[in-house]
């Protein structure tokens, strides 16, 4: 029987990632011609229909071609770790590692960290991917991204993780409002406050939500931001209170507003502080685990 060949199954992944032929063959460096002849060739090797040809300009995948393109992300992962291997016992973190981040991490940790991650590893490529968490994680999965950089509690079923560091969660609010005054804000007293949230989707609204006790349900009376920044503008124009981590405080959010921020008490005794966790996620069994978990250690350093 003859197998598939790497590049026949690169041509399948590509092509399903790009959802087009020519922007595939680009992706694969040859001629859309190459590429399609390609994927006719291992149909033919496997005697079965993987892509509908129709009207359609997509590629429409048939449910024997899906079951066949998951097979061949795993079979292309599993040889990339062979070479991934061997690059870890010669070079610890050198070479290219794609790195995927959310958007309520990435711009305000990326700037404090590249420059101490240039210093300490200085043979490490970085390519950065900035997605909300169920995309990095689909990119994870079909290997088209090393490691992912989360925030927990979030849906990473099926990856390796490695916490990092806590990220408490600060209360903003105009510094007129009721609760300025206080040094710190037990979580009760947020009862009747209009609370800004993120739309779902991102996973800083199921996170505010769950430390802060907030009401699943909340819908802000209709309001829903994409972003952190434009929470920070609603907040100051007077449109109620946000949530926002730490690290994003810390990062510069609150630039060019006189918003205030307050920690916030829990209301029981033994009852965790509002907070996230910052964790790294990979695929299991990775063959950088060793290199991950020491990358793990060099970012929890440089937030301290």
């Amino acid at each position: 029987m003859t197998l598939p060949s790497p590049q026949q199954l690169r041509y399948l992944a590509a092509l399903a990632e790009h959802g087009h032929f020519g922007r595939a063959a680009q992706a694969c460096a040859v001629t859309q011609s190459t590429l399609s002849a390609g994927i006719l060739a291992l149909e033919r090797q496997l005697d079965a229909t993987l892509i509908e040809r129709g009207a359609t300009k997509r590629p429409v995948f048939t449910p024997l071609g899906l079951e066949v393109l998951e097979q061949a992300r795993a079979a292309l992962a599993a040889l990339e770790a062979v070479s991934e291997t061997v690059a870890t016992a010669r070079d610890p973190l050198s070479g290219t590692l794609r790195l995927g981040l959310i958007p309520t991490i990435a711009p305000f940790l990326l700037p404090r960290l590249m420059p101490a991650l240039r210093s300490t590893f200085p043979r490490l490529q970085l390519i950065l991917r900035e997605e909300m968490t169920e995309r990095l994680m689909a990119q994870l999965t079909e290997a088209r991204l090393d490691l992912l950089l989360l925030a927990l509690p979030c849906d990473c079923a099926g990856a390796e993780i490695e916490p990092i560091a806590t990220d408490p969660f600060l209360l903003a609010l105009p510094p007129g409002h009721r609760l300025a005054g206080l040094a710190e804000v037990p979580l009760g007293a947020l009862s009747g406050e209009r609370v800004l949230l993120m739309e779902d989707g991102h996973c800083l609204r199921a996170q505010a939500q769950e430390a802060c006790g907030l009401p699943r349900g909340m819908s802000s009376s209709g309001f829903a931001a994409t972003s952190l920044h434009t929470l920070v503008h609603m907040v100051a124009g007077g449109f109620g209170v946000t949530v926002l981590p730490r690290l994003a405080v810390e990062g510069g959010v609150l630039g060019g507003t006189d918003l205030v921020v307050r920690p916030m008490l829990a209301d029981m005794p033994g009852q965790a502080v509002p907070a996230r966790t910052l964790a790294l996620a990979w695929r299991p069994r990775s063959p950088r685990a060793a290199e991950f978990r020491a990358l793990a250690q060099a970012i929890a350093a440089g937030l301290e």
